[in-house]
């Protein structure tokens, strides 16, 4: 088990201290621990559950008042973006959560605590753990403050239906050389792994992305490297820009 230290060093990066600490203790518990007991052991699962459902509601509702212009497919896939288990992933290790994950022994001994689709399970638990914690205004603020980041740098819906299809067709406007996709790992029980795969073009990898199968996987590393080349044309831009005019 972490030690309570441990708690508190969490807290402060969570910037969010606890009322009842047994609700963070049971938002840390992985499931793998009521396999490896084998009686009665409330893990983080229905935290989850609950934390899902407040983090889709508060985003919903954040993406609903930023973009008034747009319907809800496009709404729908803004929300996506956010909530995918690679975003979540990601908060989870900002958070450094995998430190204070409640394991089995076995679940140790195999990665699991810096396991994406555990950590993203238990960022979400994490926010259900707040919001029964305080209310649903605290959680919130709480939600908002860590996504504060990912929201700002949505400026724009996104609208790709088909983002392989689209990396293919801008990478073929310069060179005839299409994108190469690879799967360079599969984590996790057969019932939940995880794919990661990759994307190069002409030698040099652009992006990775993850997913729960190998085409969700490759959707995800073409949207990256869809991202990567826009912001590389902003920068080549305000380069241009930038320099002294004959």
């Amino acid at each position: 088990m972490p030690a309570v230290a441990d708690f508190h060093e969490l807290q402060a990066r969570l910037g969010y201290v606890f009322r009842d600490p047994e609700l963070l203790r049971l938002a840390l518990t992985h499931p793998s621990v009521a396999h490896e007991q084998g009686g009665p052991v409330q893990t983080n699962q229905r935290l989850e559950f609950l934390g899902d459902a407040v983090l889709q509601l508060v985003l919903t509702q954040e993406l609903y008042e930023k973009f008034t212009a747009f319907g809800e497919g496009p709404l729908t896939k803004a929300r996506a973006k956010l909530v995918n288990r690679r975003t979540l992933a990601e908060h989870a290790r900002r958070l450094e959560l995998g430190k204070c994950l409640i394991v089995s022994r076995g679940e140790e001994l195999h990665g699991g605590r810096e396991r994406s689709s555990a950590l993203a399970d238990t960022f979400e638990a994490l926010l259900g753990a707040v919001f029964l914690d305080s209310s649903f205004t605290v959680a919130r603020e709480f939600i908002l403050r860590h996504f504060a980041g990912d929201l700002g740098g949505l400026t724009v819906i996104p609208i790709i239906e088909n983002p392989k299809g689209e990396l293919q067709e801008l990478l073929q406007a310069e060179s005839i050389a299409a994108p190469q996709y690879s799967v360079v790992s599969a984590t996790g029980p057969d019932h939940d792994r995880i794919f990661e795969c990759t994307v190069h073009h002409n030698g040099t990898e652009l992006a990775r992305g993850q997913g729960k199968s190998k085409k969700a996987a490759e959707s995800e590393a073409a949207l990256a490297a869809l991202e990567v080349l826009r912001l590389q044309k902003e920068v080549r831009k305000n380069e241009e820009e930038s320099k002294p005019k004959e």
